[in-house]
């Protein structure tokens, strides 16, 4: 019998003991962090994500841990103040994944938009697509340093005039006039990042099974209310039960007022805009970039960027109103757009269609804004508390906004909400508590080789140092589990074992081949994708997860859509074995 046929034991956990002090309907990074919070607290907390987790806006971000420099047009003070604190906390607390990041800008007028900038923080209209000069951007940047000092976790703004900028980035367009350059973050593997956050949170909860307090399954969508609870549905089998909770939370993102309605409420928190993104394979603009983000205003007034990531160029984002019951995909006019402000700042760099590895788009979680221009739109945050017909017994909390650089304080400030609820005291502060794979991860070289030197085990130290990049500190569990049976590298990539792959299945909660392509590593994103790795990965995750060989087939035909059909990947039919 197909064990697809059978429930999960996360759903299992679930159906056992159908109810919990809270429930968080959606596994983003913001109901995953919440989960983990409460968790922390020792609250009886459970978590469904109707697709895989980190797989709805949480997986169309630009990669970027960022304090919000342009959010100082907005007046979002405490926004930006809140961000770089948490950018400066998070290079700490999750250095695995979480890196500091050169980032320059280029200014090609002095004084422009002095004028219109008063006004755009007033009325959050675009009052005109002139771009921002280097008298605006100085002061902007000014600003943003003097909200970065902690105790210097990134480096000061440089600005440059022309000669010096030129002298610095030669490829850079000649008509600039200025750069400035300044430290912001990124994260290299946000899903990782997420999974890592809700480990954490698992970890933290007590008891097995049915029993523990903190219990989590991905592909459970929380399809309505009936009698009193939230009506479940297991997207793999069909089950459905009835989850009761004293507090809801609906942390859908974008989908937050489907999610409500779904319940038996009416609302209009949502208004989310689209934001698309391309991967590119271009050594020549790789170089140009000289490691750094490339952070500027487009001359429609969008500030857009080109950002080197895994030895490709990340290239986004636009910011279109969208519709969150449609699917998001990066269209052609996207492509041009992007294509148009890299020759903006590049303008000898040829780059086309030939060059893009890999496309995605998403909604943003953003508010309803009536009016106001998407990119004025805050990215600020809000708690509702939301009366639901279907829910009369239940306090139902719908968050509105969020981004990724401020999960830990917006889990912080939901999470105190809720025990104020519940009435239970806080018992532990997550500022400063690192994050899964980050605890006493090495920073220097000599701290890393003792590391691999003593979590060997048998395995090659080039193995472990894959392993400590891709899992942190977490690699020692990896290690663990991969030491048990023979340790070998698919023959498609050697860079990742067999043994891993068994581990996202039996460990990280894969239930899908897509689940392993595009976010328990990041195969796809490198334009890494072949017809014979889907064949090993296939193998492996059928072997482990009991596939029937129809299952396989339709698992490797799924992917192969979802990649086609969201991402723009084309994955040739015929295997390298064939064409030798």
């Amino acid at each position: 019998m197909s064990k697809k046929t059978q429930p999960r034991n996360t759903v299992t956990a679930l159906t056992g003991r159908p109810n919990a002090q809270v429930l968080i309907v959606g596994g983003g990074i913001n109901g995953i962090a919440t989960f983990r919070d409460l968790a922390l607290q020792g609250v009886d907390v459970a978590l469904v994500e109707r697709g895989d987790y980190a797989s709805g806006a949480s997986a169309a971000s630009s990669h970027m841990i960022h304090g919000g420099i342009r959010y100082l047009e907005n007046g979002e003070f405490r926004l930006v103040r809140e961000s770089v604190q948490e950018r400066n906390g998070l290079i700490r607390i999750a250095p695995h994944y979480v890196k500091p990041l050169q980032t320059t800008m280029p200014v090609f007028s002095t004084f422009s938009g002095i004028m219109n900038a008063p006004l755009r923080m007033l009325t959050h209209k675009q009052r005109s697509t002139k771009e921002r000069g280097a008298m605006l951007i100085k002061i902007g940047m000014t600003i943003y340093d003097s909200f970065s000092r902690d105790g210097g976790s990134v480096p000061k703004h440089v600005f440059r005039t022309k000669k010096a900028a030129l002298e610095d980035m030669p490829a850079l367009n000649r008509d600039l006039k200025y750069t400035g350059t300044y430290y912001d973050a990124s994260v290299h593997e946000p899903e990782r990042l997420a999974l890592d956050v809700l480990k954490d949170g698992l970890t933290a909860g007590t008891g097995t099974g049915s029993d523990a307090t903190a219990r989590a399954t991905n592909y459970v969508e929380a399809a309505g209310s009936r009698d009193g609870g939230v009506l479940l549905r297991d997207r793999e089998t069909g089950e459905e039960f009835v989850f009761t909770a004293d507090v809801v939370v609906n942390a859908s993102g974008p989908w937050t007022d489907l999610t409500n309605e779904a319940f038996g409420g009416e609302t209009k928190y949502m208004g989310g805009t689209k934001g698309s993104h391309i991967v590119v394979d271009n050594p020549e603009l790789l170089e140009a970039t000289k490691g750094r983000e490339l952070f500027f205003e487009n001359n429609d007034g969008r500030i857009v960027l080109i950002y080197p990531l895994k030895g490709r160029v990340l290239i986004g984002t636009t910011d279109i109103d969208a519709d969150p019951s449609e699917p998001a995909v990066c269209t052609e006019e996207e492509v041009d757009y992007f294509f148009g402000l890299v020759k903006h700042v590049f303008p000898q760099i040829e780059l086309n269609r030939d060059h893009i590895v890999y496309r995605y788009s998403g909604i943003r979680p953003l508010p309803r804004h009536e009016d106001t221009a998407p990119g004025f739109v805050s990215r600020d945050y809000r708690i509702v508390d939301t009366p639901i017909a279907g829910l009369p017994e239940t306090t139902v909390l719908s968050l509105v906004g969020g981004k990724w650089t401020t999960f830990r304080a917006l889990a912080a400030h939901l999470s105190t909400d809720i025990t104020t609820k519940l009435g239970v005291s806080r018992k532990v502060d997550t500022t400063g508590m690192p994050i899964g794979g980050g605890k006493d991860f090495p920073t220097t070289d000599g701290q890393r080789a003792l590391w691999i030197k003593s979590h060997r085990d048998g395995l090659a130290s080039e193995t472990v140092d894959r392993l400590l990049d891709r899992y942190g500190t977490r690699a020692a569990e990896v290690v663990d589990a991969l030491v048990t049976g023979p340790v070998e590298p698919l023959e498609s990539d050697a860079t990742i074992t067999r043994g891993e792959v068994r581990y996202f299945a039996e460990h990280e909660q894969a239930v899908h081949l897509i689940d392993v392509v595009l976010r328990r590593t990041n195969l796809a994103f490198v334009g890494g994708v072949t017809i014979d790795l889907l064949d090993e990965l296939a193998d492996v995750l059928a072997d482990t997860l009991g596939w029937t060989t129809e299952e396989r087939a339709d698992e490797i035909q799924r992917t192969l859509d979802v990649l086609r059909e969201s991402h723009g990947v084309i994955v040739p039919l015929t295997s390298a074995s064939q064409l030798a």
